[in-house]
């Protein structure tokens, strides 16, 4: 009877547990409750560990875990006994587990691989094994770590969570409560803010770019993506795949990504959409760090057109990689010494410290126009398109980070997580920062819904009294010239636009104007 009713536990298998995070160094990886057929990859990842890590986990040698050891870390009830496993590209890189020991407290242990520490794993681990305790009844952690072991005691001391120590028997002894404090959620905020926006700096300030589409013919999208990477002043390596040529524009060219004479830091698609979901998993296998997707097809066409962005999704958040797109226009990073112009436009504005983003292709190249013409300086330019990964968010926390960008302009025409959008403010903050918005057009669905706030659902940040809306992209100008807060970036943003289509674009800016 007891053995059924642990195998029915097991195969109450908690899915909402599962989740895509962003590590630390802003690198991406998927965590999961451990599964019993993860045993033959347990025993790999405990085989690859140092002795000194090993000895960190179980206070003593342990060169093989037995097969009964393998049984009982890999067969839990996921209520008193919990493990939870962080993989790249399906590979275990970190192990966290609790078991309780009375009706309100678990002992709590991690393992993370030598490859992977100092990336946040162990605290991810313990955010989530926290989060599932609380859900089990559970409000207590104690842990066991020896002296020596200073990296597992600075992930405890640094969750913002009360830790109360003792030594005994060569051992320090942790206990914390786990209910969450204004000083854990703040800590939980702050690591996500990082991570976000040292996910966006590795592409933004990508020392290697590769370019899968581009070939002979100079008017395909592949071919003027790469002719703008070269031409924007762009140091780093380039790249360039293609089946049969040696050379593209003078740069390097092999028939794949494997065939690359080093990683590449950022790959950049334009090819048919049939051929997609093939060169993502190209640029997984090749550790490729982020990945725009040009192409279109997908999201913005129909349901199944979404089912494909999200499977392109999941492969490249398992796979550790950042995905911008599809249906993008590319990125760009000005205010830096190796420029970077990753997008269809062949001419940017100079270098400056406003800060730009659209999901509309239209709106992104009125914005760069508009603050060609006017003199405005650009720091940096994302249009994510489909936004089917990186969006706003993630974007709002690198600007936050970076000392070039002064204010900040966004059209978005919905906001995906109303939570984590909000004005961006800093620490050394005197006075809140000035915000514009542009006036939306009405929203008109043309692609299936997906998970956000429409434009007449603004989260209160809109309203705000330090959002100044603005009608058009022109508008934009008085607000983006306003000098900034010191230690801080003036923000303009536009408000949603209802549709990438630059005809409902143009009559809405005609109803605006009472026109018809």
């Amino acid at each position: 009877m007891a053995i059924a009713a642990d195998r029915a536990r097991e195969d109450a298998y908690p899915e909402h547990w599962e989740a895509d995070v962003v590590l630390r160094d802003g690198g991406t990886a998927h965590l999961r409750p451990i599964h019993p057929e993860d045993s033959d990859q347990l025993q790999e990842f405990h085989l690859a560990q140092s002795p000194e890590s090993v000895y960190m986990r179980f206070f003593a040698p342990v060169p093989r875990l037995s097969v009964r050891d393998l049984h009982r870390f890999t067969h839990v009830d996921h209520r008193d006994r919990v493990a939870f496993v962080i993989t790249v590209a399906g590979r275990i890189i970190g192990i966290g587990r609790y078991d309780r020991l009375n009706e309100t407290e678990a002992e709590v242990a991690f393992n993370i691989s030598d490859d992977h520490q100092g990336r946040g794993v162990g605290s991810v681990l313990l955010e989530h094994l926290a989060a599932a305790a609380r859900e089990n009844g559970i409000n207590r952690f104690v842990a066991e770590v020896l002296p020596q072991n200073r990296k597992m005691v600075s992930v405890f001391k640094e969750t913002g969570y009360e830790i109360r120590r003792s030594f005994k028997d060569g051992v320090i002894a942790l206990e914390f409560d786990i209910d969450p404090t204004e000083k854990s959620l703040a800590v939980a905020v702050a690591r996500e803010h990082r991570s976000e926006a040292n996910s966006l700096r590795e592409l933004l300030h990508a020392g290697s770019v590769v370019v899968i589409g581009a070939g002979q013919d100079e008017t395909s999208a592949g071919s003027r993506i790469l002719h703008n990477v070269l031409a924007g002043g762009f140091t780093g390596q380039v790249y360039a795949i293609h089946p049969e040529l040696d050379q593209v524009q003078g740069v390097p060219a092999y028939p794949s990504l494997a065939d690359l004479p080093q990683p590449v830091r950022l790959a950049l698609v334009a090819v048919d959409p049939e051929t997609i979901e093939g060169d993502v998993a190209q640029c997984a296998a090749a550790g490729v760090r982020g990945i725009i997707i040009f192409t279109s097809g997908h999201a913005e066409l129909d349901e199944e057109g979404q089912r494909l962005q999200s499977e392109l999704v999941t492969e490249a958040r398992r796979a550790g990689l950042r995905l911008i797109g599809p249906n993008a226009m590319g990125l760009a990073s000005l205010a830096s010494s190796s420029p970077l112009n990753a997008t269809l436009s062949p001419q940017l504005p100079p270098p400056g410290g406003l800060g730009l983003f659209t999901q509309s292709a239209g709106l992104g190249v009125a914005a760069l126009s508009s603050a060609t013409r006017r003199g405005i300086g650009v720091s940096s330019f994302l249009n994510a398109g489909n936004r089917a990964d990186v969006s706003s968010n993630d974007m709002m926390q690198y600007w936050l980070e970076d000392e070039a960008t002064t204010a900040a302009a966004l059209n978005l025409e919905s906001v995906g997580n109303p939570r984590k959008f909000s004005p961006p403010s800093r620490p050394s903050y005197s006075a809140p920062a000035p915000w514009s918005e542009t006036t939306a057009a009405r929203r008109t669905c043309t692609r299936p819904p997906t998970p956000s706030t429409p434009c007449c659902n603004k989260p209160a940040s809109f309203t705000s009294r330090t959002v100044t809306r603005c009608s058009t992209c022109p508008s934009w100008s008085p607000a983006s010239r306003c000098p900034p807060v010191p230690g801080s970036a003036s923000s303009t943003t536009p408000r949603p636009s209802a549709t990438s289509s630059p005809t409902r674009l143009t009559a809405q800016a005609c109803r605006s104007s009472g026109s018809r």
